[in-house]
């Protein structure tokens, strides 16, 4: 399962930095603005105890990790909706990962330059925010002249569905003209699905990564202020970063399941409430496809029980069917 994290945020707040201390990936992370221009790409194992216990318990040859990928996106600009900075590119590259990382400088040095001249973070988060509702409004407006008219159609199936997008628009549209996201919405599962196609930018889920220098003073100290989740890292000290991964992980709504012997121990990543069968594809089609049962136990059950077999003695192991719910943690064996 391939879910990208972007990490976004206004230039030199240490996004590149980030990104180079995540991955031991070597790309540019100078002291200039729009130092990245083009994405790159990161895969980071997200850190599990979990594996390593189990990997351990089976005397595993292999460990296999769940990852994260990371798409570092060059730095936008208040007006890059407009075409200020790199302007639309950084949107486009915004549009194509499925949560954003937004990288706020919280630390005081005058050695490195802010794009703005002053240390405030509140306001960048505002001004990156704004930009990404702005885009979105013109996106949804778009999109909803043309509902518009296909709700006038001839064909009755054409004309429902059409009303029906128009009134999720509309909904959208009035969020969005008061400058707020369209996560704030709150639209159901089939008022996302009308709009999935838009790629909407303020939709996104999104996770504030304060920047916090060890060495340097911050420059916010009542982090309330913050409009979401958010958590502190430091990039220069890497402090926090197995916090960020697994909330990176979280943030994509992914969950583990683990699968263990002598060749190999290996994390799955699966989204969250993912039935048996959907889970199994994660390893192979055949595992949907030809789904029987499945053999599953919790991971710590199984450790405290010493072994499969006598996990399975004591009635620890059970068997389910395809309607079982995968929960996180939980060891299993497909059986087709």
């Amino acid at each position: 399962m391939s879910l990208k994290i972007g990490i976004v945020g206004l230039p030199n707040v240490g996004k590149s930095t980030l990104f180079n201390t995540l991955t031991k990936k070597s790309v540019p992370a100078e002291n200039y603005p729009f130092c990245t221009i083009d994405p790159s790409i990161g895969i980071v194992a997200v850190p599990d105890e979990r594996l390593e216990r189990l990997s351990s318990f089976s005397k595993s040859e292999k460990t296999v990790p769940a990852v994260v990928e990371f798409v570092d996106i060059a730095g936008l600009v208040k007006g890059a909706s407009e075409g200020e900075g790199l302007g639309n590119k950084f949107l486009s590259h915004i549009r194509e990962v499925d949560a954003i990382a937004q990288v706020v400088r919280n630390f005081k040095d005058e050695k490195i330059i802010h794009v703005d001249g002053k240390i405030n973070p509140i306001s960048d988060i505002e001004v990156i925010n704004l930009e990404l509702v702005i885009a979105d409004l013109e996106t949804v407006s778009k999109r909803l002249g043309n509902a518009e008219r296909e709700a006038k159609s001839n064909s009755a199936s054409l004309r429902k569905e059409a009303i029906f997008e128009k009134e999720v628009l509309e909904k959208l549209k009035k969020s969005l003209e008061e400058g707020k996201s369209a996560r704030t919405v709150g639209l159901n599962e089939k008022e996302m699905e009308a709009v999935k196609g838009l790629h909407l930018l303020s939709i996104k889920p999104i996770l504030y990564v304060l920047n916090s220098s060890e060495a340097s003073e911050k420059a916010l100290d009542d982090i309330s202020q913050i409009p979401g989740e958010y958590l502190e890292v430091d990039v220069i000290f890497g402090t926090g970063l197995d916090n960020f991964i697994k909330k990176s992980y979280e943030l994509l709504s992914l969950m583990t399941f683990f699968t263990t012997g002598e060749d190999e121990t290996r994390a799955w990543t699966i989204k969250e409430n993912s039935k048996a069968p959907v889970a199994g594809a994660a390893i192979h089609s055949n595992f949907r496809d030809k789904f029987i049962r499945a053999e599953v136990i919790n991971w710590q059950n199984l450790l405290d029980a010493g072994s499969f077999g006598q996990a399975r003695e004591k009635g620890l192991v059970r068997t389910e069917g395809k309607e079982y719910v995968v929960k996180d943690g939980d060891v299993i064996e497909f059986k087709i």
